[in-house]
């Protein structure tokens, strides 16, 4: 156990791309900053692995060299209905493929770099707000900032202990999803982004580095529970009735022993700021899927946390202003995003909705694009 007596200007709970991104910039900018991560670098995620080039140059400003990595660049959408029958968009802005098991631990070692304080394999406890300053709980003593974010996955024991809202409501079908992730390799194009139906979910395919692929599904727990539990008897039960992911799943190899599972996925609505800690990334509710890429969103949210906490730390504004301005600058850029996420998902795995839609897009290549353009932001 230690317990630190010096103030940090900033605290970070949570190292995903949300949490490493703004520590980087912290530290950047001069302010003493701490990060805990309940894992140890590098470890997988469940997450789809495909970023909008939206967020290219604001990662290499940090200091990534994304040019050196050789990364498969993405420029197309492939789309197929529960039948299997296939759909081809342009992406007009495109995006590239790095796992999160590269990603996230090449920002660990920029942010090292930068003087980022970083504790593995720490756990946060609780986070309380007196007298102006935070004090935070972990499985490695206490510490105290002066601002304080919330960097933390889809369902924390924060999040539980606070009671926040999407932890209390009842099952539904926007917060009661869970996710499954392989890598796999698959004689696939290099240039494509790939998102299958199945009935109640949608699985994702898209190339990565060293011509791996990622294969990220979405689906309700009550495909599970049908399938008792069993995540192979659901797949052939009920991914496989899309001849395409039949194809797809009996012809390529698989490079985990066993998929990467999370539950209790939501999709519902939260708060960006709980108790003046200024929520990023999932915390925040920019988990939705189908709104053009949650992990450029997160690195987006990460940055505008920044220019905030950087104008408070030097006596510019409030700390009420911080939070103002930042949760009305997180709803100007997303929440028109997340809107048409969560709309377009409602139309996905079903049947007769998913045929419809899709079969609209294709005919109308101007609504195509429009939804597509809706759903990814501009350069950062």
């Amino acid at each position: 156990m230690q317990n630190s007596n010096q103030q940090y200007h900033v605290a970070i709970i949570g190292g995903g791309l949300a949490g490493l991104t703004l520590s980087i910039q912290c530290a950047a900018a001069g302010f003493k900053t701490i990060l805990f991560e309940k894992e140890q670098y590098p470890f997988h995620k469940v997450c789809g692995e495909y970023i909008s080039l939206e967020s290219y140059p604001f990662l290499q400003k940090l200091g990534l060299q994304l040019d050196e990595f050789n990364l498969p660049v993405i420029k197309k959408l492939q789309l197929s209905d529960i039948k299997g029958k296939l759909y081809q968009f342009n992406l007009p802005l495109g995006g590239f493929g790095i796992s999160r098991y590269s990603l996230d631990n090449h920002l660990y070692k920029l942010a090292l770099a930068k003087g980022v304080e970083v504790l593995t394999e720490t756990k946060v406890l609780d986070i309380g707000f007196n007298n102006n300053s935070f004090n935070i709980q972990t499985s490695k003593g206490d510490f105290t900032s002066i601002v304080a974010a919330g960097s933390f996955g889809k369902r924390s024991n924060i999040d539980v202990k606070w009671k926040r809202n999407f932890v209390v409501q009842k099952p539904d079908k926007l917060n009661n999803y869970i996710g499954v992730k392989y890598h796999i390799r698959l004689p696939a194009e290099k240039e494509n982004i790939a998102l299958h139906n199945f009935h109640n979910g949608y699985c994702g395919i898209s190339n990565i580095e060293d011509d791996k692929c990622c294969l990220c599904y979405l689906t309700t727990a009550d495909n599970l529970k049908l399938n008792k539990g069993s995540i192979e008897k659901m797949e052939q039960n009920i991914l496989w009735q899309n001849p395409v992911l039949k194809e797809i799943f009996t012809q390529s190899k698989f490079l985990y022993k066993d998929p990467l599972v999370i539950s209790q996925v939501s999709f519902t609505k939260k708060q960006q700021i709980e108790n003046h800690v200024l929520m990023i990334g999932d915390a925040a509710g920019l988990i939705t899927p189908l709104c053009g890429n949650g992990m450029s969103m997160a690195m987006h949210a990460g940055k505008l946390a920044f220019e905030n906490i950087d104008l408070f730390l030097q006596q510019k504004i409030t700390r009420i202003q911080m939070e103002d301005n930042y949760t009305k600058q997180w709803k100007q850029h997303f929440s028109k995003r997340l809107l048409i996420g969560r709309t377009v998902q409602r139309l996905f795995g079903n049947n007769r909705t998913t045929s419809l839609f899709l079969s609209t897009m294709y005919k109308l290549p101007w609504l195509s694009k429009k939804i597509i353009s809706a759903t990814h932001g501009k350069p950062f």
